[in-house]
């Protein structure tokens, strides 16, 4: 049997067509005619209107520290099961992160870990739709208004998904996406931030182009060009902006395939008790299925039996306040169960684009003969 790798970058037409046009257009830097047309998909699609793409998600974030005039006082609050970027560009910036534990039926941050976390040096809070499964967000996005809390989505695993009929991307202030190879919709390394509060707006422009007043001068409503700002290079090629555009021409295709083996695996693993309720409740972007299971034992000798059977699944996330960086900087221990449980039970299984319904079926064969052999 061929092996089944757990991720595989999703390929369409249109992506090598549309770099080949580059060497007509004679443009390879940032803000050409690619990245134009992609901002023009997702302010059509999504309703995003103030987009920058940037050379990675990482990026976005890091614009986004650079925005917030952040200091040693300034705490900014984030799900400890995330990904490391979550927390280092604040932690890089002279910020100091504080974490929520997860929800206990699913990864996303909890509400009553948030509230637990505020206090008057809270600046920002940063949420995460994990898999692309909406987070509590209007319930979230009531209380920073409340508390006067700047709100920051990170969308990277919730392309095209939405919550109550309005896109995810749409709630936070400032709003940031993955084009990551392992993501939905690629460019090998890219992602996008989402500027919906317009106060923002002037700040992130200047930082983008590499803390200029570039964008204004262009516009000639100033004279001279010059440094105005904290800023780098944080522009998406247009080589990378071409293949981006030939995914988003697929988005519905890739979209209703993932979506197709999201439901094969509900499908076929109902009874064994280690798909999460949530999955019959939330609709998402069909990012990420896992399974859970009974310990750190028997997960780890479930990836390694499925291994063997040249199936690749693998765990996600180290929570991060259990990182060597935040142990050995702030020298203190927190007790944060539930996202504990996830990272000792939870599984990811194969999920993407050139995945065939064979190999899915073959996938939930041998997951089905291992939870019954237990």
């Amino acid at each position: 049997m061929k092996p089944i790798p757990f991720n595989k970058a999703s390929f369409t037409k249109h992506e090598l067509k549309f770099i080949s046009e580059l060497k007509k257009d004679g443009q390879l830097s940032g803000d050409g005619k690619f990245a134009k047309k992609c901002k023009n998909f997702f302010k059509n699609k999504f309703g995003f209107e103030n987009i920058f793409l940037t050379t990675s998600c990482t990026d976005a974030l890091e614009m986004i520290a650079l925005s917030l005039d952040i200091n040693q006082k300034t705490e900014i609050i984030v799900p400890t099961f995330a990904f490391v970027s979550c927390a280092n560009t604040f932690e890089t910036h002279g910020g100091k992160v504080i974490f929520a534990d997860s929800e206990t039926d699913y990864p996303n941050i909890s509400y009553d870990s948030i509230i637990k976390n505020i206090n008057t040096n809270t600046k920002a809070l940063l949420i995460i739709h994990y898999g692309g499964i909406p987070c509590d967000i209007e319930k979230i996005s009531n209380l920073c208004k409340k508390k006067n809390i700047i709100l920051i989505e990170d969308c990277s695993h919730a392309i095209d998904s939405k919550h109550n009929n309005k896109y995810l991307g749409s709630y936070g202030d400032l709003s940031v996406f993955s084009f990551h190879e392992t993501k939905n919709i690629t460019c090998g390394e890219g992602g996008m931030l989402v500027v919906n509060n317009k106060k923002f707006i002037k700040k992130i422009t200047q930082i983008y182009y590499k803390g200029t007043n570039r964008d204004e001068f262009d516009q000639k409503l100033v004279s001279k060009y010059q440094w105005v700002s904290y800023g780098a290079s944080y522009l998406l090629s247009e080589i990378n902006a071409a293949f981006l555009y030939g995914q988003l021409n697929y988005l519905d295709a890739i979209q209703k395939k993932r979506m197709k083996i999201f439901n094969y695996y509900l499908y076929r693993l109902e009874k064994l008790n280690v798909i999460p309720e949530i999955y019959y409740q939330k609709s998402g972007s069909a990012h990420i299925f896992y399974i859970l299971c009974q310990s750190k034992k028997q997960r780890d000798d479930f990836i390694k039996k499925m291994e063997l059977k040249k199936i690749h699944t693998t765990f996600h996330y180290l929570p991060l306040h259990k990182s060597i960086f935040y142990k050995r900087k702030y020298k203190i221990s927190q007790n944060l169960p539930n996202a504990d449980n996830f990272s000792k039970k939870l599984v990811r299984l194969p999920i993407f684009y050139s995945l065939k319904i064979s190999e899915v079926k073959k996938i939930c064969d041998e997951i089905i003969e291992y939870f019954s052999s237990l």
